[in-house]
């Protein structure tokens, strides 16, 4: 296949980066479509871990062009502060594509945000606080700047003073603070100049390189479930991390993509605010979120975590056609004795093995489990399915048979080494 898309099946942080590193090895080009800086990736690659925010997986490969395509929300200061540090890392080439199309996200969005989660006390959505809503929002209400815009600096000027004008009675509203139009263009300075060479029409450089054939992965951000339409809203994101939003924010047809991966991991987790059905606490979740370092990338906070949720994969699963799925962090399942599988839901005596499109009715279900043994060692040094455990295969079965999906890869460990392939999807 030329063209895979990665897409995570749950709440986000299923492990996306490290399936992206993978393809990108193998791939000419990875494209990362929506979301900014809210979202991250932490990819070990050759021994070293590397913190992603806005570039793609992709950079950390020679070769591999990077394309920050036309769905993103692009913070230009937070993308340069991004390169300096992966230089300072030992990353030497940042071989980019920045869309002209894309909305440039600027300090007034964070401080927006802020002011309005500190408005909303306990009804707070739990944001990253990066601005990223906000200026979702301007895009929207077409009072958005966009990446092109930086490199006309009339036209920027005018557009910022326009926007200006009623951003800063909304900041005052709530207290925050204004901004003028020189202090914003004094802090684009030197991303502005920085990034010019990059801002290009991505659009057609896709669609040129897919009717040439090249390897393209669309990579992953966030999760299915915060897909401001199909997520658990309003606890999502602001904009769809679905693989079927791909072809709007990228400017490619439906037929340009030729698979979607989907990408769980063995148990659930989630950031913020909202229902989580299989949520755990206590003892049994701490050891799971110690094992599998479950921090946020971008914001440090501790995640939620849970069992795994068969009703919530098989929606995600249904309305984007995904038929095979890597398994990710498998290997942290060894600090448990027994594992617990959510097979279906109860609400109101009534039995359903979807997820409710309301979050009232998602947080009164009862989920319903199944147990089966962990296998108590560790697996992180097994390199082919055969030699991993009975019951840890006894565990990938039943995931495929209660989803209905091909487990194509397992990760056992940190490291794209740390992989057992049971099926190559490019």
């Amino acid at each position: 296949m030329a063209t895979v898309a990665i897409e995570g099946m749950q709440w986000g942080d299923e492990g996306k980066g490290k399936v992206t590193d993978y393809f990108a090895s193998r791939a000419e080009i990875v494209v990362r479509s929506q979301g900014g800086n809210n979202a991250g990736h932490s990819i070990e690659h050759h021994g070293v871990r590397y913190a992603l925010q806005l570039l793609p997986s992709g950079i950390l490969n020679k070769g591999v062009v990077n394309v920050l395509a036309d769905g993103m929300v692009i913070n230009p200061i937070a993308l340069l502060d991004e390169i300096k540090r992966l230089k300072g890392q030992g990353v030497e080439e940042f071989n980019i594509k920045i869309s002209n199309r894309a909305s440039v996200l600027l300090p007034y969005h964070i401080e927006l945000d802020r002011v309005r989660e500190a408005a909303l006390g306990k009804a707070k959505i739990g944001t990253t606080g990066k601005g990223i809503g906000p200026c979702y929002e301007d895009k929207a209400s077409r009072c958005g700047l966009r990446m092109g815009d930086l490199l006309e600096e009339e036209y920027l000027i005018e557009r910022l003073e326009s926007s200006l004008a009623i951003k800063n009675r909304e900041l005052a509203a709530f207290g925050g603070k204004q901004f003028t139009v020189q202090e914003v263009m004094d802090a684009l300075k030197e991303a502005r100049e920085y990034l010019a060479p990059y801002i290009c029409d991505t659009s057609v450089f896709l669609r040129n390189a897919v009717k040439d054939g090249k390897k393209i992965c669309f990579e992953g951000a966030q999760g299915a479930l915060l897909c401001i339409t199909h997520g658990t809203y309003p606890y999502v994101t602001s904009s769809s991390p679905l693989a079927t939003a791909i072809p709007v924010n990228t400017g490619l047809p439906l037929t340009a993509i030729d698979d979607v991966v989907g990408i769980m991991k063995a148990y659930s987790t989630r950031v913020g605010e909202g229902p989580f059905p299989t949520e755990l606490d206590g003892d049994i979740a701490k050891a799971i979120r110690d094992k599998g370092h479950e921090y946020g990338t971008v914001t440090k906070r501790p995640r939620r975590v849970g069992w795994l949720d068969v009703p919530q994969l098989k929606y995600v699963a249904g309305i984007t056609g995904i038929k095979h799925v890597c398994l990710m962090l498998l290997d942290v399942l060894d600090v448990v004795d027994e594992i617990k599988i959510c097979t279906e839901y109860k609400i109101n005596g009534k039995v359903i093995d979807y997820i409710p499109s309301t979050v009232m009715e998602l947080a009164r279900v009862e989920p319903t489990y199944i147990s089966v043994p962990s296998w108590k060692e560790d697996i992180s040094g097994i390199t082919s399915y055969d030699a991993l455990p009975e019951n840890c295969k006894a565990y990938i079965a039943k995931i495929e048979e209660l989803t209905g999906t091909e487990i194509c890869m397992v990760s056992v460990g940190p490291d794209k080494d740390a992989t057992i392939i049971r099926k190559e999807m490019f």
